[in-house]
């Protein structure tokens, strides 16, 4: 009998090559066949379930086309901070990007290099030389916001400066002013880089040196920006506001920068309205510090002291009023009004008191009686090129400015424009009387002083020569200070 030969099950085929290669499980279902080829067949797992259903054919359809390998996870943005360090603190940008350094031990000493004094204000031969300001000079100046942190102080072994012409001009006037005689108030006008705030650095060490009380409002953006508190002034009209914060800190700097000048004065005046504490035996330190105390009489105590400072007869010494951005407080301000209208600059009590200190005479109102200084003094206002607001503002300054340049050159000046929208009248009726003290170019002695000045401190290494001078004069407009700076000091850094 012929045996009969024994065919393999298809299903046990089936699940057997399902097992073996797991990512053609599809094609064995489809096919079983198409794989074996008639030898051993791959031994079952007996685990294994036996089943032809579609749903386990499915799920083998779709593990067969799973991809293998490492695959990119893309996370959500996440604000926990990074591991690269400690963010800043608040107010920690501002504070770095404020920071004046005044000194750099890295620099040379120069031998034989001046000092500012008295008696150096007070003498011609002080011009075109490079003189350092005392360490105490330097605290009082630092107090007042005099530095500024675009200035080049910081290449250099400590703070110096270039007596030019103008500083002798302004030196004149701090060593000859008396009681009676008359203020000297001017604009510091100039092009970019003349040197506007050194200059007024210069008259605040001076000041400073013939022991005079020197106010000193270093950035009057603070003033217009509404980044203070401010209030309407009481039983004014016009209606003017004053702000008690800015009041309190400006007390504060004032009586600390003027500490040894003020102690040798007392109160000599009934000031109705301040506390209790005030006595008449008070010295004016400790009367400033009262109000930069308790910001609630911040004003009514700069009123009083700015009396006490003003009264004659009483040996008073001279005060000088400075200011640096002049532009940036002719025209409205961010503050708003009980009718949700702009507040005019000249509406707020302290930007008004110092324009009327600025001008010498009313502007009307309830300071009127206010703008005198019998005992001497000076009120200095610089305009400021590299932080230039918009035309509305620097409109009515530059034609008051541009028209007593002229008048002081005995020349003819730009017409007054009364039907320019950009120009704001109460400014420019407030500024058209008040002299300009235009600052220009070094000239040749003064800039080959600096320049020497520069390779003596060791921030140019190359040699003071000739023909090297007529170079970075050139490319500095013909003796700008500071494209000067920038040419031989700033270029080798």
């Amino acid at each position: 009998m012929a045996s009969i030969p024994v065919r393999p099950c298809l299903r046990r085929v089936s699940r057997a090559l399902a097992e073996s290669n797991p990512r053609d499980t599809h094609a064995h279902l489809t096919n079983p066949l198409r794989r074996w080829t008639g030898s051993t067949l791959p031994r079952a797992s007996s685990s294994s379930p036996f089943s032809t259903s579609t749903r386990l054919a499915a799920a083998a359809a779709a593990s067969s086309t799973r991809r293998t390998g490492s695959t990119l996870k893309i996370s959500r943005k996440s604000n926990a901070p990074t591991s690269g360090g400690k963010p800043p603190g608040r107010g920690e940008r501002k504070a770095f990007r404020k920071k004046i350094v005044l000194s750099n031990a890295n620099a040379l000493e120069v031998d034989g290099l001046g000092e500012l004094s008295p008696r150096a204000v007070a003498d011609p031969a002080a011009h075109c030389r490079v003189l350092a300001l005392p360490g105490a000079v330097v605290d009082q100046l630092r107090l007042l916001g005099a530095f500024k942190p675009t200035q080049g102080w910081k290449y250099f072994r400590r703070p110096a400066t270039l007596m030019r012409a103008e500083s002798l001009r302004l030196a004149s006037v701090v060593d000859g002013m008396a009681e009676g005689k008359e203020p000297f108030r001017a604009i510091v006008s100039g092009e970019r880089g003349t040197g506007k705030s050194a200059l007024l650095t210069q008259a605040m060490a001076m000041a400073l040196l013939k022991n005079w009380v020197v106010i000193s409002i270093p950035d009057p953006k603070d003033l217009i920006l509404g980044h203070t508190d401010y209030a309407p002034l009481p039983d004014t009209e016009p209606q003017l506001y004053f702000q008690k914060a800015y009041t309190a800190r400006l007390l504060y700097n004032t009586a600390r920068a003027n500490r040894d000048v003020l102690r040798e004065h007392t109160v000599s005046q009934a000031h109705p309205g301040l506390p209790s504490s005030v006595s008449p035996d008070m010295t004016l330190d400790r009367f400033a510090q009262l109000g930069a105390r308790d910001s609630d009489f911040a004003w009514p105590v700069f009123r009083a002291l700015w009396a006490e400072l003003t009264k004659p007869g009483l040996g008073r010494p001279p005060v000088m009023l400075a200011l640096d951005g002049l532009a940036s407080l002719a025209g409205p301000t961010e503050y708003l009004s009980a009718d949700v209208k702009p507040i005019h600059a000249l509406d707020l009590a302290q930007v008004r008191h110092f324009f009327e200190q600025l001008a010498g005479r009313s502007l009307g109102g309830p300071l009127a009686a206010e703008q005198r200084l019998p005992n001497g003094g000076a009120v200095l206002a610089a305009l400021s090129q590299s932080e230039r607001p918009p035309r509305t503002h620097t409109a009515a300054v530059e034609l008051a400015v541009a028209q007593n340049e002229a008048r002081a050159a005995a020349a003819e000046g730009p017409p007054a424009r009364p039907y320019d929208r950009d120009i704001d009248h109460r400014v420019y009726d407030a500024l058209r009387e008040v002299r300009a003290l235009k600052v220009g170019a070094l000239s040749r002695e003064e800039a080959r002083a600096l320049v020497e000045y520069y390779a003596k401190s060791g921030a140019l290494m190359a040699p003071v020569s000739e023909a090297f001078l007529a170079e970075k004069l050139a490319l500095a407009g013909g003796g700008v200070v500071g494209e000067l700076e920038r040419g031989t000091v700033r270029a080798g850094l």
